[in-house]
């Protein structure tokens, strides 16, 4: 994971797919009624999600952490540029390890590269206030589907971890403390002209990071067979596609239990009714609600 995070950290900006993905992110935002004035972003500049967050919360501070050091210095080199170098709704403010809370705590493609997904779910909830709600998105084990059974029938190992299950994520959402997880799922296809543009992005959205890859250098002869294997996946249209699978959740920050002392208590009622809009629980389109 360190080797990828430094790899993301060295170039000149995020990766394609997680502008996009922030937008459809901050496009669920339309269900909920809460308008935060703060937004903690703890996927800071390889979210790529200022532009769209200011879209819909113009009057929000943003905030911005991350927890892989050399992100986090990423981060910080890009909040010391001009203001027009990092797009409309910028700059944020640098939080680092500060014990900073805040309504909102938005995390983009940052989860499924997380190595111990309960502590970061925790962490999540100690910076989330009472009250306020938690939003993400990461990719689905349906991802990239396609190369795991090119990979597999090749014997050449996994070409990506196995990623979490949507349901597993809110049943662990629960136990971090949250109430109410929400989780739905969005399906892209995506394609390419040739077969060096596509492992190109691939390497470009961080690589393969799967615990159980083959670990020694691939031979010129290797790629040449990988190629020629992706190759298969062309479609009528003429392009190589592979399948993602993004999986979106939200939850809400669930009152303190009963019995402790000097805490402020909200009722469940009353927070989905601040949080919920009235369409509450309309399938989102092409996802699952």
């Amino acid at each position: 994971m360190s080797r990828q995070a430094r790899r993301l950290a060295q170039a000149d900006a995020p990766p394609w797919l997680h502008q996009e993905v922030a937008k459809r992110m901050a496009e669920r935002l339309d269900f909920i009624k809460l308008r935060p004035q703060q937004v903690l972003d703890t996927s800071a500049w390889l979210g790529a999600s200022a532009e769209a967050l200011k879209a819909v919360y113009p009057q929000a501070q943003l905030l911005w952490r991350h927890a892989e050091p050399d992100l986090a210095r990423r981060s910080q080199a890009a909040l010391a540029r001009p203001w027009w170098a990092l797009g409309r709704g910028a700059p944020a403010r640098w939080v680092g390890d500060d014990p900073a809370t805040a309504p909102l705590v938005w995390s983009n493609l940052e989860l499924h590269a997380r190595a111990d997904l309960p502590a970061c779910l925790a962490d999540w909830a100690a910076r989330t206030e009472v009250g306020g709600f938690v939003m993400f998105s990461c990719y689905g084990p349906d991802s990239f589907v396609e190369l795991r059974s090119l990979f597999r029938a090749a014997g050449w190992g996994r070409p990506a971890p196995a990623w979490w299950d949507m349901h597993d994520i809110g049943d662990l959402l629960g136990r971090a403390g949250f109430a109410d997880p929400v989780m739905d799922q969005e399906r892209l296809r995506l394609t390419w002209s040739s077969a060096d543009r596509l492992l190109a992005d691939l390497r470009a959205l961080g690589g393969n990071v799967a615990p159980d890859r083959f670990q020694g250098l691939r031979t010129p002869r290797w790629r040449a067979a990988l190629v020629r294997q992706l190759e298969t996946l062309r479609g009528p249209d003429g392009l190589i596609a592979l399948s993602l699978e993004l999986v979106f959740g939200h939850a809400f920050k669930a009152a303190p239990r009963p019995g402790a002392a000097g805490e402020t208590r909200i009722g469940v009622d009353e927070l989905r009714a601040q949080l919920r809009s009235p369409n509450k629980g309309r399938p989102t389109p092409g996802g699952e609600s």
